[in-house]
């Protein structure tokens, strides 16, 4: 069989971007922590300047961090923060687009098919689509340069795999997110970039309800995830070794998606 030769190795830190990195309880900071501990030097960005106490706290613990308060949603927002981080690293290896969900500038207003207003859809497919095509598209020309590129895209099991109801918009802006990962997976998987995503179940995070939580509790597992336990999953996709893993979507929610026996207790 041919054999294609291995990625190129770096010898010099690599350098990532993460969006939706502002809560310090967040899966997009537990994933800027995780790949701080990896060695990478990392940009974090977010809608509010609380996201400089993350960057802050990345360089307390010894990383190189920058921190942008940036609205992805706006192109030019977008090409600044590419370019923060070709100026502080010289270079772009990661890109992981966690940004979305709940935006502590402009929070989320969730509705069923008959209530949702035609802006409330607009705004969801913003916030959780169209910032992380805006990012994929910006990020990917210095990584095909570089021969070299990892994409992670932050999903979730609501939209992709299951639904519950009343979010219309944010349902189909996280499936969307699964095709995107597919079809830009195979744009670019001969440049040496993989592009892969996601899915967290019930994650215990500083914006969880109660509701929420509780729905955790429910899971095969017997409680919530953490960020943490999503970080390491976007860590490995952000990694030299996953180098044959792409256009993929892997779920990271206690075995939630796989249960039958959701009316009856399951347990010895």
């Amino acid at each position: 069989m041919p054999r294609r030769a291995a990625p190129p190795r770096s010898e010099t830190p690599r350098a990532a971007i993460v969006t939706g990195a502002g809560s310090d309880a967040g899966i997009g900071f537990a994933a800027a922590r995780r790949l701080a501990a990896a060695g990478m030097h990392v940009l974090v960005t977010a809608t509010t300047d609380r996201v400089l106490a993350r960057a802050a706290e990345l360089r307390a613990a010894g990383a190189e961090a920058v921190g942008v308060v940036a609205d992805l949603t706006r192109t030019e927002d977008v090409e600044r923060v590419i370019g923060a981080a070709i100026e502080a690293f010289g270079r772009i290896d990661v890109l992981v687009n966690n940004a979305g969900m709940t935006s502590v500038s402009d929070p989320d207003e969730p509705g069923a098919i008959d209530v949702l207003t035609l802006g409330a859809w607009h705004a969801s497919l913003e916030r959780n689509l169209t910032t992380a095509f805006l990012m994929t598209q910006a990020a990917i020309t210095p990584m095909r340069a570089a021969g070299y590129g990892r994409v992670v895209n932050v999903a979730s099991l609501s939209g992709p795999v299951q639904a519950y109801s009343g979010d219309v918009g944010y349902h189909a802006a996280k499936a969307g997110m699964l095709g995107l990962t597919r079809s830009v997976a195979l744009d670019v998987v001969r440049a040496g970039i993989t592009v892969n995503a996601v899915a967290p179940g019930w994650i215990a995070t500083a914006s969880s309800s109660d509701r929420e939580r509780a729905m955790g509790r429910a899971t095969p597992i017997g409680r919530p995830g953490t960020p943490d336990e999503v970080a390491h999953v976007i860590a490995f996709l952000a990694s030299e070794g996953a180098s044959y893993l792409t256009g993929q979507l892997i779920t990271v929610d206690g075995a939630n998606s796989i249960n039958e026996e959701r009316a009856v207790d399951p347990s010895p």
